[in-house]
């Protein structure tokens, strides 16, 4: 683990976590898809389901707010990172948004603690390297401004990821 006063790495189950807010990487419809997605819909149960399906969706680049049910976090604020198209058609500032979105909504609750995983580098296809950059740079420049949220964790599935978001950190 990598730790500094606000930002850390570790490398765990997002679903396992004892945080205020974890943060899903969700889809536009809200409604459970395929890695920490799915998980993280499987782990929560079935109330998180209907509670996605009253928000109505979400925007690219935006993010939205469901209790946390069957979880150890209060909140699941759910992000919707961008796919990747090449990186000419805004997909930098659409996960940048994703990130500033979860993390004013984290502030509004006064979590003070939130985990991110790493949003759009699965199925979505955003590569590793720049979206930690993005990710780790829009922390940093919210936790320069704002009290809350007191610690931001990025957890990280695989070691290799843990290793990225380490190394990216240090710099």
């Amino acid at each position: 683990m990598v730790t500094s006063d606000r930002l850390a790495v570790i490398v765990d189950d997002i679903t396992r976590l004892q945080v205020d807010a974890i943060v899903n990487a969700a889809n536009v419809k809200l409604l459970g898809g395929g890695g920490v997605d799915g998980a993280i819909h499987a782990a929560a149960g079935d109330q998180l389901l209907e509670a996605c399906r009253l928000l109505g969706g979400c925007e690219t680049g935006d993010a939205k707010v469901t209790p946390g049910f069957e979880l150890n976090a209060e909140y699941i604020i759910h992000a919707v990172g961008p796919l990747w198209n090449g990186g000419r058609y805004g997909e930098r500032e659409q996960l940048a948004s994703c990130y500033r979105r979860a993390l004013e909504l984290a502030a509004e609750l006064e979590c003070t603690s939130v985990a991110f995983p790493c949003i759009s580098t699965g199925i979505y296809g955003y590569p590793k390297h720049d979206a930690c950059q993005i990710a780790i740079n829009t922390v940093r420049e919210h936790i320069e401004q704002y009290d809350y949220p007191e610690q931001v964790i990025f957890c990280c599935f695989s070691q290799e990821d843990g290793q990225l978001y380490r190394d990216s950190l240090r710099h």
